[in-house]
């Protein structure tokens, strides 16, 4: 027989499977000050962005504020939920759906090429920034964390650096530490803004942050971990709030 503390914890590992972290942090973009905040320094440091192909588009919220109305808006995007996310917007963006490397896209066809915290700018900016530049008429533009902080796990921003145990290096320094000699981006400027999720079971997503740092059901921390959160929260109709400071730096390349 099964005991009932037994079957509450079944029930809170299954909720906590069910989070789609890509699906999660598109929503918290989506109620973030994100696009508001990178979109008009993103035109002041270009101008005019012209027909605009958007590498690893996500929500598409930034390339939406970005594309130019009447122009080419091309999105490269794997995912099939962030496909239908995209196919939403009026009107929705040429699709792409594969990964960068395998991308079927004219050379020299879009004015600007732009990525937004994305792996490949990250960890293959060496390659990255010659596909890039293949691809631009006028322009290449990047935008990576520049906080100090860790990267990966969502909302693990949230949690002491013992428990995430995440590199927080800057990840600017990441990618500017491995591009070429001679490759550098002709600008770089920081914005600061707000990561902004809305949670609506604090409980679940507990449970799936603390499966993620791969902690025995039974762990003590699971708690501690649920009542950081719940500390760090504000009540919100939808469940909870959880603000966390990050910044952006912004890299642009004049082909």
């Amino acid at each position: 027989m099964t005991s009932p503390s037994s079957s509450l914890l079944q029930t809170e590992a299954a909720k906590s499977r069910a989070i789609d972290p890509l699906g999660f942090y598109a929503d918290a973009i989506d109620t973030s000050d994100y696009a508001a905040a990178i979109g008009p320094v993103i035109r002041a440091a270009v101008g005019d962005v012209g027909d605009l192909l958007d590498i690893g588009a996500g929500g598409g919220q930034l390339g939406d504020v970005l594309r130019k109305p009447g122009g080419i808006w091309t999105t490269i995007e794997p995912s099939r939920l962030m496909g239908e996310r995209l196919a939403r917007f009026s009107p929705p963006p040429a699709i792409v759906a594969s990964g960068w490397r395998n991308a079927d896209v004219a050379e020299k066809f879009h004015d600007t090429v732009f990525a937004a915290t994305m792996p490949a700018v990250l960890y293959d900016a060496e390659r990255f920034l010659p596909r890039c530049l293949s691809w631009a008429r006028r322009r290449v533009v990047w935008v990576v964390p520049s906080h100090h902080g860790p990267r990966g796990m969502i909302l693990a921003g949230c949690l002491p650096s013992e428990w995430h145990g995440e590199d927080e290096t800057p990840g600017v320094d990441i990618t500017l530490g491995s591009l070429p000699a001679g490759s550098e981006p002709h600008s770089i400027t920081k914005v600061d803004w707000t990561f902004t999720a809305i949670v609506a079971d604090l409980r679940a997503m507990a449970n799936y942050l603390a499966g993620r740092l791969k902690w025995p059901a039974e762990d003590p921390r699971r708690e501690a971990l649920f009542l950081h959160l719940k500390k760090q929260s504000r009540s919100h109709p939808n469940g909870h709030r959880l603000d966390i400071e990050r910044q952006s730096a912004i890299l642009v390349w004049r082909c």
